[in-house]
């Protein structure tokens, strides 16, 4: 997602996470920056940054520190500044006293974007900082390849045919983050169900999280969903990165079986074989992982591999989730018009999308 901050504003391009709450980029003076396409953010060349206070540090300093489950981190100091996002349209939406995460301290392992954009539901994240300006709906469609598009506000409800809703969950526990429940899994026509299982839950069992490559079940469960796919593949079993993996050596994805995900209210989402499988070249493997992804996270992650060409919708007001099977890498142009909508409602972004071969499994602090 590509964002501006400061004054005058500095591009900053950055990825997108709806399990995480801080919006943070590198800043200079930088102790241990990793290298980025874009210049270093310099907060003393912006008019209108302000450090965040805070009484309990003797310096009122206010720090953060993340570390994500491949080992890349962001530690800095909390501020304040004016961010800018430009739509594809060429409009503005300026968000003054933003508060963000100026990182003087971080790796990103292969990448070079220049932070990242949290979009749970923490106090800090920019879904929560946009308040009533995005309307309560977000809505991004992640292309394997290319640019893919993200909206913000009236735009951003998913309708139409092939739409499937499900209900989103909010727990005690861990309230910033979308939990949804999975009522089954089914490889071909075996379905599975969670229901007699530890995973078997009403209230929400999985989590929806555009910050984690792979999808991730708990243990008991994910142990029923591999038998049911080795029963069906027929190809040579191979070893590839840990004894765990359940790869096969074959050239084609057409031996695997059409997984689909049951979630409750009637959802059911057919995926289709690069939302389950990777081809590594030497070995095609099952990248629906036995879990738990992070320690703070929980047992089941629904990734952002599983939900490329959805077009995927969060409706807080209502409380839904919504996908739509869509063609992500042809732009989605809805028509708009300007008389009738808010601002928020015209914002169409450009988004750069990176598939991770690793896990960015995040260990929220």
């Amino acid at each position: 997602m590509k964002l501006q901050i400061g004054t005058p504003p500095v591009e900053f391009e950055a990825l997108i996470d709806t399990g995480s709450s801080v919006i943070w980029t590198q800043c200079l003076p930088c102790l241990n920056c990793y290298d980025q396409r874009n210049p270093i953010f310099d907060p003393s060349k912006s008019s209108t940054y302000q450090d965040l206070r805070c009484n309990n540090k003797a310096d009122h300093s206010c720090v953060y520190d993340l570390v994500y489950g491949d080992q890349s981190y962001s530690i800095g100091s909390f501020a304040t500044e004016t961010v800018t996002i430009k739509s594809t349209s060429g409009q503005s939406y300026v968000m003054p006293e933003t508060i963000i995460g100026c990182s003087h301290n971080s790796s990103m392992l292969g990448r070079s974007f220049s932070g990242m954009v949290g979009l749970n539901l923490g106090r800090s994240s920019l879904v929560s900082q946009m308040g009533k300006h995005m309307q309560g709906a977000i809505s991004y469609c992640f292309s394997p390849e290319g640019t893919s598009k993200i909206h913000f506000g009236s735009n951003a409800i998913v309708s139409g045919e092939g739409t499937v809703s499900t209900t989103m969950f909010m727990k005690k526990e861990n309230h910033v983050f979308y939990y949804l429940n999975l009522d089954a899994v089914s490889v071909e026509e075996t379905r599975i169900e969670t229901l007699g299982t530890p995973f078997h839950a009403v209230d929400g069992n999985i989590i929806i999280d555009s910050g984690t490559t792979f999808t991730y079940l708990p243990a008991s469960y994910y142990s029923l969903v591999r038998e049911a796919v080795e029963k069906v593949v027929t190809a040579e079993r191979v070893t590839y990165q840990d004894d765990d993996s359940l790869c096969y050596k074959t050239d084609t994805m057409d031996i695997f079986p059409v997984i689909t995900m049951h979630f409750s209210g009637g959802a059911d989402l057919v995926l289709g074989k690069n939302n389950t499988y990777m081809d590594y070249g030497e070995a095609i493997c099952l990248i629906i992982i036995c879990g738990p992804a992070a320690p703070n996270f929980g047992e089941a992650i629904f990734g952002n591999i599983a939900q490329n060409n959805f077009l995927v919708g969060y409706d807080l007001s209502s409380r839904l989730v919504s996908f739509k099977p869509t063609d992500c890498g042809v732009t989605q142009d809805i028509p708009i018009d300007d008389n009738s909508i808010s601002a928020a409602s015209l914002f169409q972004f450009n988004i750069k999308f990176v598939l991770f071969v690793f896990v960015l499994s995040l260990i929220r602090l």
